[in-house]
């Protein structure tokens, strides 16, 4: 039974509370969404609206951990979040476009940073090379109007299935399927990691995590 979780609306778009995401039979719960933007000459300008799904089992897993603890410690907690990207349960993120982009600019600017993490940490080897590379390959000829969303699966085991959507409909497969693990996690912790591009949503997901701990049962 999924977590009793609402909608979130960012801008036009609308997240609904479960989705059945492209590459898996199961249903998620929203786990949290924000915007991503920049403040550009004094105005705050709102490029995508990021959502972020969780498999059921999610919750007991947090709660171990984290069940007692306010959306505010949770917020400022980078472990937090790195149990979530890591965590032994399925996740789902879709990327929906509020400005138009091309996926040739997502894919640069999602992979620079992955590289750069992985060569500092000492973790990059033909294997991130060459997911890399088929990560840049799939989004190639990809636009994204308004409207239009990446959408990522990504199992604990370490795969990460891909889809497009121009609408705000869900395909049922995914258009590549990337086994690596390093590259599964780097999508979703480039959107709630330490440095991740939308504080909005992390705060959504400690906020909306906090208050489903609360009500979970003692295990």
């Amino acid at each position: 039974m999924s977590p009793s979780v609402t909608q979130v609306q960012i801008e036009s778009h609308v997240f609904p509370p479960t989705v059945k995401p492209p590459g898996t039979v199961k249903s998620f719960f929203l786990g949290g969404a924000g915007e991503r933007g920049l403040e550009i000459q004094g105005k705050f300008i709102k490029f995508t609206a990021i959502g972020v799904y969780l498999e059921d089992s999610a919750i007991p897993s947090l709660a171990v951990k984290w069940k007692g603890k306010s959306a505010e410690e949770l917020t400022e907690s980078v472990e937090f979040f790195r149990d979530i990207v890591s965590g032994p349960f399925e996740k789902f993120t879709q990327v929906t476009m509020i400005l138009p982009l091309t996926g040739q600019q997502y894919s640069e600017k999602v992979t620079e940073n992955c590289v750069a993490y992985w060569k500092a940490v000492g973790t990059y080897t033909d294997a991130e090379a060459k997911a890399i590379e088929k990560f840049i390959e799939v989004f190639k000829d990809e636009t994204f109007p308004p409207g239009g969303s990446i959408l990522f699966t990504q199992s604990p085991l370490g795969s990460l299935t891909i889809a497009f959507s121009k609408d705000s409909s869900l395909p049922e497969t995914g258009t590549v399927v990337i086994e690596n693990k390093q590259l599964s996690e780097a999508v979703l912790e480039s959107i709630i990691g330490k440095h991740g591009v939308s504080p909005a949503a992390k705060k959504s997901l400690a906020a909306r995590v906090s208050e489903l701990l609360k009500e979970k049962p003692e295990a």
